[in-house]
């Protein structure tokens, strides 16, 4: 606690001549006696309760004085507030969803691990707008860029194989992500393209969607899934679906090549485990620029003491009014 005017709380000494005086009046009060021949008997007794509360009046006013001084002195309390200014970042979901993505070296297959991943990597973004693109033979966008969460994580959950042409239109599909990020004002803008197979459709080559990226400053991380070798594939047989074995071809040399065009990284991701630390390690690269200002806030508390005067004052005039004859 601070005062706005520190120099008014010199006039508490006021109430030292008014103690002083009281005391002086209180000596030369006449009080009515009797004349006894010894005061032995009533040694014992001293004033009591109704003597000490003869001066509680004077007392009451003496409080009332001095909090009054404080309370004109304007005193004020101060607190520390932060405000925290967070500058998201734009990010884009580009998913293959070609049929190649329910192979099951995944948890319970790649298109459900990839998806229950990235909503993972989501609900860790709470200041960025995030939207999602999906691509096998041709692309569209699933969700335009947005903060609002639970719609995006619900378009998400709807994603499937099969709904668009077959094949693997890598370069359509980061065209795509990034005419979502073309118009975009935020300091960073970042694709986060995940496949599992070879460029074999689309009209745009992935190496012209990514020399776009780079003229608009998009950052691409690739990432490539798919256990090393086989997998096994569900495969429609007249006994029912049977799992065989398919050779996994990822064509790890264009994704890099696109990562390293716009200023990304490129990640092979085996298993479900090894996804979710690829995601973990673009969450940390990609970290929310945070502006933090600190300053004071004043609370004005004369109020208080204005209000703890005036009661002071109205118990003084209570007391003298219906107690004072009573304890004199």
């Amino acid at each position: 606690m601070f005062f706005e005017y520190p120099g008014l709380l010199y006039l508490e000494f006021v109430l030292i001549p008014m103690a002083a005086y009281y005391v002086w009046k209180q000596l030369r009060r006449r009080r009515p006696y009797i004349a006894v021949s010894t005061t032995a008997p009533f040694g014992a007794a001293g004033q009591g309760l109704k003597g000490v509360l003869r001066h509680l009046p004077f007392v009451l006013r003496m409080a009332a004085v001095a909090l009054l001084i404080v309370a004109v002195a304007r005193p004020k309390t101060s607190s520390n507030i932060t405000r925290t200014d967070s500058e998201g970042i734009d990010i884009v979901l580009a998913l293959d969803v070609s049929t190649s993505m329910l192979a099951r070296d995944f948890t319970p297959d790649r298109i459900e691990a990839a998806k229950d991943i990235a909503i993972e990597f989501i609900s860790q973004r709470p200041s960025d707008r995030i939207g999602v693109v999906v691509f096998a033979g041709e692309s569209y966008t699933q969700s335009p860029l947005t903060t609002d969460r639970a719609t995006l994580i619900n378009l998400i959950k709807e994603i499937e194989c099969g709904l668009i042409d077959d094949g693997t239109a890598i370069g359509n599909g980061l065209a795509n992500a990034v005419a979502r990020l073309k118009d975009s004002q935020a300091k960073s803008r970042v694709v986060i393209l995940l496949t599992d197979g070879v460029n074999n459709r689309g009209e745009i080559a992935p190496m012209t969607a990514a020399e776009i990226a780079a003229t608009y400053g998009v950052r691409v991380y690739t990432i490539g899934v798919g256990a090393m070798g086989e997998a096994p594939y569900p495969v429609m047989t007249p006994f029912g679906v049977r799992e065989m074995n398919v050779k996994v071809e990822i064509d790890e040399d264009l994704l890099r090549q696109i990562a390293e065009e716009t200023g990304g990284q490129y990640f092979r991701a085996t298993d479900n485990t090894k996804l979710m630390q690829i995601y973990g390690e673009i969450n940390e690269m990609e970290k929310v620029r945070i502006t933090v200002d600190s300053f004071p806030v004043y609370t004005e508390e004369f109020g208080r003491f204005a209000v703890w005067a005036l009661a002071a004052f109205l118990l003084e005039i209570i007391l003298r009014i219906f107690a004072a004859r009573r304890i004199a």
